[in-house]
């Protein structure tokens, strides 16, 4: 009878914590309409855009993307080294995976992401183009499906905003990034009216380092000479 005394404060204490961390991750998230072309879904002030699934390669692969978007800058930008391990998050086509593929010579390019069918159009096209250095990965909703501490970089272009689990995706990258590894964060500046895309498909510079420095990133600088988009820096911690 002592022991089960003793005991009993033990349980209700940890039953009170999963209690309150599964209330402080039921509130990290809030449902409620907005823009038509989002989900009901916010995130620290911020509605999340619907995913623009494989019925949009067409437009990842436009001829004009080069011209609207600079992506020879945007590469410069990244200091990409010969032998790195790079991760395309939201790989999609792999539009940027390809690229990446020429310049990491004997390295590796992870394309991740969460479709099925992004997944088979990308070892589809690697068998086309005889590609060898990448590979296709799928992730899920709320991890990147990388191993811990393996990835020099991370490239995220245009598909963060698009995260249903935006929290659990970024601690997720923080795990698979080397320590001191850099997350580059590409997209639509929501400070320009002018450009050419829906509002919910922007980010503003301080959403953006607002959300990943929730999940333990460092924050770094805005490489501010792409012509409509922000590309954020980020670092995950060295120790």
């Amino acid at each position: 009878m002592s022991t089960m005394k003793k005991s009993l404060p033990v349980s209700l204490l940890l039953i009170a914590m999963l209690f309150m961390s599964g209330a402080i991750a039921q509130d990290r998230y809030t449902s409620k309409p907005g823009d038509p072309n989002g989900i009901k879904k916010w995130y620290m002030g911020r509605q999340i855009a619907m995913v623009m699934s494989h019925y949009g390669i067409d437009w990842l692969e436009r001829q004009e993307r080069e011209m609207e978007e600079n992506t020879s800058q945007l590469l410069k930008n990244l200091a990409v080294k010969p032998g790195m391990i790079i991760a395309d998050i939201g790989a999609g086509s792999g539009y940027h995976s390809t690229l990446l593929s020429k310049m990491v010579g004997n390295g590796k390019v992870y394309a991740v992401d969460v479709e099925p069918e992004m997944i088979a159009y990308l070892n589809d096209r690697i068998t086309l183009e005889g590609t060898k250095n990448i590979i296709p990965v799928l992730s899920t909703e709320q991890k990147v499906s990388l191993p811990s501490n393996s990835i020099d970089m991370m490239l995220l272009v245009d598909v963060y905003h698009e995260f249903s689990y935006p929290y659990e995706m970024a601690l997720s990258m923080l795990d698979a990034l080397k320590p001191g590894g850099k997350l580059v964060l590409v997209e639509f500046r929501s400070e320009d009216p002018m450009a050419p895309i829906k509002t919910i498909h922007k980010m503003s510079e301080s959403q953006a380092v607002k959300e990943l420095k929730a999940a333990g990133f460092n924050f770094e600088k805005n490489i501010s000479n792409l012509p409509l988009q922000h590309c954020l820096i980020f670092r995950k911690p060295k120790k």
